[in-house]
């Protein structure tokens, strides 16, 4: 082995920090960070995706903005140096700001919204909902697009999620952990294409 080649392989191995994937000149790619491995994120998002993100931020800050403030993606919520996520929509309370700084979303948001796409469905419901778990995120929903539907996870005692509810149709999302939270799930989806 040339001693490039050992020098490759060796920065393979080294475990990404957030520090270091700050640092990455923008090669206009999204990145998330998984226990200190770097992973290329899908390409960008739908018009679908795009239109339920929208939908679903806007009901959010109609009836929670007095209580959370509500961010869209791309904005790293750093849940360890090695454990940086890029959710769709994140909510904090408004008594919990002290984890909004200039970097990201710096601990464990109240709320956090995967909207499924092809190619995220794995990545969605196994590994982000373990380390979304791990890292203590009290509720997690996950939306498709295809079933029209939003699959409500909260946080049980043991660290680990629990499928609370499984909002589709004229259904009204709920959530006791969320009080403002109050909507028709076909609401989000009007601006879908077929």
């Amino acid at each position: 082995m040339t001693e490039k080649n050992k020098a490759t392989d060796q920065v393979k191995e080294q475990l990404v920090t957030y520090e270091i994937y700050a640092a990455m000149p923008d090669d206009g790619q999204r990145y998330e960070i998984v226990d200190g491995s770097m992973e290329l994120m899908s390409p960008g998002p739908s018009t679908n995706h795009q239109a339920i993100s929208g939908e679903l931020e806007f009901i959010l800050k109609q009836s929670c903005k007095s209580e959370y403030v509500i961010y869209d993606a791309p904005l790293d919520v750093i849940l360890s140096q090695t454990n940086v996520f890029q959710p769709d929509i994140i909510m904090i309370h408004r008594n919990r700001l002290h984890i909004v700084t200039a970097r990201g979303i710096e601990g464990a948001p109240d709320l956090v919204v995967e909207i499924l796409f092809p190619g995220s469905r794995k990545r969605d419901k196994v590994t982000k909902m373990k380390k979304y778990a791990q890292y203590g995120i009290n509720e997690y929903w996950i939306v498709d697009s295809i079933a029209r539907t939003l699959e409500q996870y909260q946080l049980i005692d043991n660290g680990l999620y629990e499928l609370r509810n499984l909002f589709e149709a004229n259904d009204i999302v709920t959530s006791d952990k969320l009080p403002c939270v109050s909507f028709v799930i076909d609401d989000i989806f009007k601006e879908i294409l077929s």
